[in-house]
């Protein structure tokens, strides 16, 4: 079954993965958290996804200051400094013989409670931290035969509700949201914003390109991304024009190109939006020609960005 951007090679040494849970590596069969744990009961944490390239993990301070971030808004004590939350995070990889292909999902939680209820006061102990490397290679399928998108009802609201920024647990709309666009037949749930302008994706960010210009919604209503960031700075160091601005579906059907971008798979191009085939009228599946020009050198560039930002232990 298709999983979008996410879709990956299945890798049987996976199965013999250690995990690092609170600083213990444990084999994959084993690694378990408490069920009173906050993030079990409530999904209370924060948590952030990395890629190990060439020994090196790409923007790596850019992800930790945004778990950090993320953590000061909660009030959630880590216990740990970013530069002993970073070498756990090589020793884990160190343990498992990783060097590349890797994705990380490093998650951290309030910790555990003396009873099932939402107040922060009932915590006991530290907070849970675990880091769960596997090998995961993006399929060269979602590459080349692109993605395709469906608006769904579920927006990105106001951040006096759930701040669109916080790379919480708590990822239910989102859910629903991937839940809508899978019943519709699509990949991913195109998101929309409280004003009915384009806001981002249930799990990755939005791009699209028109007359030459790259655009992607003002970063108000998503994640402040750290590949969406990267691919702008990428569009700016490069000579390509880049907006942050508002834009509606209109516009997007009307693109002559669209990507989506996210840690995992870095670029991946989008075919279709709401039934609507980006760029040339085409009339079937067989005349999809993959990634617009635009989409292409911007794939290089970011790739190339990360080769030289992975940063090491």
């Amino acid at each position: 079954m298709a999983k979008g951007t996410h879709d990956y090679q299945d890798d049987p040494r996976n199965a013999e993965i250690e995990i690092s849970v609170n600083g213990e590596l444990v084999p994959r069969d084993k690694a378990v958290v408490s069920v009173f744990d906050s993030g079990f009961i409530l999904g209370d944490g924060v948590w952030e996804g990395l890629r190990l390239h060439d020994g090196g993990i790409p923007f790596l301070t850019a992800h930790m200051e945004r778990l950090y971030e993320g953590a000061r808004a909660i009030d959630l004590d880590i216990g740990l400094t970013p530069a002993e939350l970073r070498q756990r995070i090589f020793d884990c990889l160190a343990a498992n013989g990783m060097t590349d292909g890797v994705h990380i999902r490093l998650m951290v939680t309030r910790g555990v409670k003396a009873t099932p209820y939402q107040d922060p006061r009932v915590t006991i102990g530290d907070a849970t931290v675990v880091i769960i490397p596997e090998h995961k290679t993006p399929t060269r399928e979602t590459v080349e035969n692109g993605i395709r998108l469906f608006t769904v009802h579920v927006r990105r609201g106001y951040p006096d509700v759930q701040d669109p920024k916080l790379n919480s647990h708590s990822k239910l709309n989102c859910i629903t949201a991937c839940i809508q666009a899978a019943k519709a037949g699509a990949d991913e749930g195109l998101m929309l914003d409280p004003h009915g302008f384009v806001a981002t994706c249930n799990s990755t960010h939005f791009f699209i390109v028109r007359r030459g210009e790259v655009w992607t919604s003002t970063g108000e209503y998503c994640l402040g991304g750290i590949t969406r960031g990267a691919v702008i700075r990428a569009c700016r160091e490069n000579g390509i024009p880049v907006r942050e601005c508002r834009f509606s579906l209109t516009d997007v059907y009307g693109a002559d190109e669209a990507f989506v971008t996210g840690t995992f798979a870095g670029l991946v191009p989008v075919r279709e939006v709401d039934g609507r085939r980006l760029g040339h009228p085409l009339k079937t599946a067989r005349d999809w020609q993959g990634a617009g020009p635009v989409t292409t050198r911007l794939a290089a560039l970011y790739k190339a960005l990360c080769e030289r930002e992975a940063e090491r232990s």
